[in-house]
């Protein structure tokens, strides 16, 4: 798709790709086996312009069109799951809110930081032990006392709770139905963040249960209009998904590269296998469903970038990368054989790191919920 892209996007395609083969791929499986983040390489995406994605220029943000931050996470997944899914949670879920809805004393005291990379990076909670999908149902509350939130509850899966200076928060904050986006430093007496998730893939990014107990927050870190958090939460989810799916994307082509190298290499029967008629079908439906993938991504920004409602873009785009880029990274590990089921290999960390792309950011039923929803108004 190449061809689409202006000089200044193939020029950025380029530098995130170099940066993430330098930083990212030359580590990743490094990074998977220790489950330890990639802060060497994450402390020099600040210049790159890789932790503001989503912030102005003017707070320190790198100021790119929405197609070009799609080609950074893109790029980044293609070096490193982990890494990347760490940064698009911090672009996408922690930056993005303030950066929409935040007043600008708030930019300039938590989003410059955040994009610039001199404070460390941002996250974003939701999903709580009884409420996954169903956001309605968050049990969180915050409730005014003087000048302060009072914030109490406990979410899950939150993704940098560990490595981040502060964590957007959702609550129940006007009883019943009412819900609000409160910045919470980290640093804050109460909170408790729970040891990292032992998880399948993506192990080099943090995911982890972090409990609020009885936290004082300052008035104005309330983001954005009381009662408006979960409208602000779904809009900001869609940008979200935008950067899964090109996460989604970066994977599947990492899958297909190794796939393709190693069909040229390996030999059977006295030929090389990519000679063989079954493992040239593989890789064309691996290729068509990249392509697809990239093309549905880049719409969504596209659309997004106009200023114009993308909803059902951003989860058409992410319910049919996520699955195309099962698709790809299953079909790398039937043409490794054996060996693909081996950590010697990328394509066994890759396709343990895919599996959550169908869950997180909405599971591909719920993206089906809302494609239809939006098809049938």
């Amino acid at each position: 798709m190449d061809f689409t892209l202006d000089e200044t996007q193939r020029l950025f395609r380029h530098t995130v790709h170099e940066f993430s083969a330098i930083e990212l791929k030359a580590r990743a499986a490094e990074t998977d086996r220790t489950a330890q983040f990639n802060w060497a390489a994450v402390r020099k995406m600040g210049p790159l312009g890789l932790l503001g994605l989503n912030a102005p220029e003017e707070y320190g943000g790198a100021g790119i069109d929405a197609v070009s931050a799609a080609i950074a996470i893109e790029e980044m997944g293609w070096g490193c799951g982990s890494t990347a899914l760490a940064i698009a949670a911090h672009n996408g879920l922690a930056s993005a809110p303030i950066a929409l809805f935040g007043t600008p004393e708030q930019k300039e005291r938590f989003l410059r930081p955040l994009a610039t990379g001199t404070g460390r990076l941002g996250a974003l909670a939701l999903t709580e032990p009884g409420a996954g999908s169903d956001l309605s149902a968050i049990s969180t509350t915050a409730m005014l006392d003087g000048d302060d939130w009072i914030v109490d509850g406990a979410k899950m899966w939150t993704t940098n709770a560990s490595i981040a200076d502060l964590i957007v928060v959702l609550v129940r904050s006007a009883g019943r139905g009412g819900f609000s986006q409160i910045i919470v430093p980290t640093s804050a007496t109460g909170i408790t963040i729970g040891p990292a998730e032992a998880k399948m893939g993506l192990r080099g990014s943090p995911t982890h249960a972090v409990r609020f107990d009885h936290v004082h927050v300052p008035r104005e870190n309330l983001l954005g209009t009381a009662g408006r958090g979960l409208q602000q939460t779904l809009a900001v989810l869609d940008g979200g998904r935008i950067g899964i799916g090109a996460l989604c994307v970066g994977l599947a082509q990492a899958a297909y590269d190794e796939a393709l190298s190693y069909a040229r290499e390996r030999h059977t029967f006295g030929t090389a296998i990519a000679q063989h008629q079954a493992i040239q079908h593989m890789l064309a439906d691996m290729a068509t469903d990249i392509e697809a993938a990239r093309l549905l991504v880049y719409q969504a920004a596209w659309v997004r970038q106009q200023g114009q409602p993308y909803t059902r873009q951003a989860a058409i785009a992410k319910l049919f990368a996520s699955e195309a880029s099962e698709r790809v990274c299953y079909k790398a590990m039937q043409i490794h054989g054996g060996y693909g089921y081996s950590s010697a290999y990328p394509v066994e960390r890759i396709y343990r790191d895919q599996r959550l792309m169908a869950i997180g950011e909405g599971t591909s039923e719920v993206q089906r919920m809302v494609i239809a929803r939006l098809v049938l108004h």
